[in-house]
């Protein structure tokens, strides 16, 4: 059995979810995740979309950020591989910016509408004094 992965165009959904981390207007980008979505992030590990929303907030709400999607492929199984990068700055020091590149695995649970049942977020390297 082969497990392969396309490059696919990004979809509406995953554009909608980045905006909705840059803006923190979580509405139509969060709907893909449920009380049961975890998401795990370095060392967080966040079950349901209210855990996780308030998890944006406390780490992008001192920010400027901005996350750019580069690539995105879709695999078997439901799994969706994204990888980006994010530019992001303090709003008290606006002119010291940052990019840091990250990737995202999706595990969705069902595609139409899509669920998300799995997150997993890898971030960096950054120079975190910049930004933390």
């Amino acid at each position: 059995m082969e497990n392969t992965a396309q490059t696919t165009a990004v979809p509406d959904w995953v554009l909608k979810f980045m905006d909705a981390i840059d803006t923190l207007e979580f509405d139509e980008g969060f709907a893909p995740l449920t009380e049961d979505t975890e998401m795990f992030f370095g060392t967080a590990h966040l079950r349901g979309a209210e855990a996780i929303k308030a998890f944006f907030v406390k780490i992008d709400a001192p920010l400027n950020i901005t996350h750019e999607v580069l690539e995105f492929w879709t695999a078997d199984d439901g799994v969706r591989l994204l990888r980006g990068e994010a530019t992001m700055a303090k709003k008290s020091s606006p002119d010291q910016v940052v990019r840091a590149p990250f990737t995202h695995i999706f595990y969705l649970d069902q595609q139409e509408p899509v669920r998300i049942r799995t997150l997993r977020i890898t971030a960096g390297p950054l120079q975190t004094d910049a930004v933390m």
